[in-house]
């Protein structure tokens, strides 16, 4: 029994619910199992009919469950094993074989990864980029400022109140952390406000200095004519950035003052000599630095067209603000698609975005931009879509586009579906463990319901979230409800899962999220984790569900 106080006068009482199952779950009993307990064979007979695995599958979780406590004296304990994320994880562990060009993947990136939260008046600092790192991004963005005195180079979001960290310091992280979850490439965006060449040649000895052999170096005044495969670029650093005859205009759309916000600090003794220092160091092209230069990036300014126009003997980095590229696709929409199947696009988010919120990240994806970079320190929706994504893959960071927006026509748009997703959610588990018994509600236990829904290309996406029943004053819900979902794009379609408490007082209070890649997803009855706002996994939190998947009749 629960007891709960009512406005400190009396108290409540109300009786667990735990041993409530879904139908399902109790064939499984009957037809696998011994009172609840499998030995190797009724194992291997589940896994066979119901989850589409194998035998070897199941010598393998037997192994792997006695380092779970999940074996019991006569075999292994079934329901430890269903809400087990571990041995009964909800995607597949497949691993693309990486030997497509970059341009055909889509890549794990983000907006000012130093910055540790708004975009106008928050430190700057190593930690994001180590968390990003550690995260599977691939794609880390670095702002070159000079110091007050011109001597060195710090990393800041320019014309902002946000502090600055050196760049020396950002770059001994990425080394050291670059490959913590991934061994595939780590591309490093330069957004380069420097215009001096000694500064420039400071950032190509540091460059070189820091990352040595790792560092992806072209030949001398080679441009690339096709983008290299990430298999073959294992463990390595890749510099994207404009020539710096080139590298003069900004992603940020604060007013354009000239030098940076610690120039707003300088007496005018040092603004008289740094003018000086200016006037001669404003040369021409720095060899050392143009040389660290692996995908030259250009930005977009002016007409769509003449920017949609990449020579076709080479190969580039074209950046978008998330506003431009909108406006863009309207009426180029086929265009962005050709320039991306084999060029990049990065886009980033308009400048407006102060409180490090987030765009759609399909504007993108839907044409092929590889480099939807996000800003990791916002929490909702979108950046929930940008987690989800990319844990197809192992989570390497980089996901495989499909095949349509690689080659062919680029004025191609996918209307047939392919498969249909049949989604049960049954039950769900370990909110009171990871919250206080009063979280929810001060005098009953939560009331849950859990809403599902699918995110995707054009066609896929769902008009709306579809809603469960709210199951009242339970801990353990038990919905065990069918829902069905058309799918034309698997490799962009993303499930959708959230929980919330109704509260008829206030706003419904979040229980829990995630997104999973459809492409990815296992038949048969799985353990689906949660994770909070934030992205970062429930530690008990986690959902009983079914998938299966229906090829229509044509």
């Amino acid at each position: 029994m629960e007891t709960f106080e009512v406005f400190g006068c009396f108290t409540r009482q109300f009786r667990p619910k735990r041993d409530v199952l879904p139908e399902d779950i109790k064939r499984v009993f009957e037809n696998y199992t011994k009172n609840g307990i499998m030995d190797l064979k009724n194992l291997q007979d589940f896994l066979k009919n119901i989850q589409e695995q194998s035998d070897e599958d199941a010598n393998t979780i037997f192994e792997k469950s006695k380092h779970h406590n999940l074996l019991h004296p006569k075999g292994l304990h079934l329901m430890k094993f269903l809400f087990n994320d571990d041995l009964n994880h909800p995607l597949s562990a497949i691993l693309d074989d990486m030997k497509s060009p970059i341009s055909h993947y889509y890549v794990y990136t983000s907006h000012n990864t130093y910055l540790t939260g708004n975009q106008f008046t928050s430190d700057s600092s190593v930690r994001p980029i180590i968390r990003a790192l550690k995260n599977g991004v691939r794609g880390i963005e670095l702002d070159l400022w000079p110091n007050s005195t011109y001597t060195d180079v710090r990393v800041c979001h320019g014309r902002t109140l946000t502090s600055s960290v050196k760049l020396r310091r950002c770059l001994k992280v990425i080394k050291e952390f670059a490959f913590s979850s991934s061994d595939y490439p780590v591309i490093i965006t330069f957004e380069d406000h420097l215009k001096y060449g000694s500064l420039r040649a400071k950032v190509a000895i540091m460059v070189k200095q820091t990352f040595g052999d790792m560092l992806v170096q072209p030949k001398k005044d080679y441009e690339l004519t096709e983008l290299p495969l990430p298999a073959a670029l294992k463990r390595k650093i890749i510099i994207s950035t404009k020539p710096p005859n080139e590298s003069s205009d900004s992603e940020t759309s604060a007013p354009q003052k000239s030098g940076t916000l610690f120039d707003c600090f300088q007496s005018k003794d040092d603004s008289d000599e740094n003018s000086k220092h200016q006037e001669n160091e404003m040369e021409g092209e720095v060899p050392e630095y143009k040389d660290l230069i692996a995908i030259h990036a250009v930005k977009h300014k002016g007409d769509v067209q003449d920017s949609l126009n990449v020579k076709s003997n080479t190969v580039k980095r074209l950046s978008m603000s998330e506003q431009e590229l909108l406006e863009a696709s309207k009426e180029h929409g086929p265009q962005i698609v050709r320039v991306t199947q084999r060029n990049i696009l990065r886009v980033y988010p308009k400048g407006t975005r102060v409180d490090s919120s987030n765009y759609n990240p399909y504007d993108g994806w839907n044409h092929g931009a590889q480099m939807v970079a996000f800003n990791m320190q916002g929490y909702a929706k979108n950046l929930w879509l940008m987690q989800g994504l990319f844990r197809a893959n192992n989570g390497c960071g980089y996901v495989k586009k499909p095949k349509f927006l690689c080659e062919g026509d680029p004025a191609f748009r996918p209307t047939e579906v392919k498969k249909i997703l049949k989604v049960n959610i049954y039950m769900g588990e370990g909110w009171h463990l990871e919250f206080h018994h009063a979280h929810f509600d001060y005098c009953s236990p939560p009331d849950f319901y859990a809403k599902v829904g699918i995110a995707g290309y054009e066609g896929d996406k769902s008009q709306r979230m579809y809603k469960t029943k709210t199951l009242r004053d339970d801990w353990w819900p038990n919905w065990d409800e069918v829902f069905e979902f058309p799918i034309r794009v698997p490799e962009l379609a993303l499930l959708r899962i959230e929980v919330k408490d109704t509260d008829t007082t206030k706003k419904n209070e979040f229980g829990g999220q995630t997104c999973l890649p459809v492409s990815e997803l296992r038949s048969g009855i799985r353990c689906v984790p949660l994770y909070n706002k934030k992205g970062e996994k429930y530690k008990f939190i986690k959902l009983l569900m079914r998938f299966e998947f229906i090829v229509p009749i044509s």
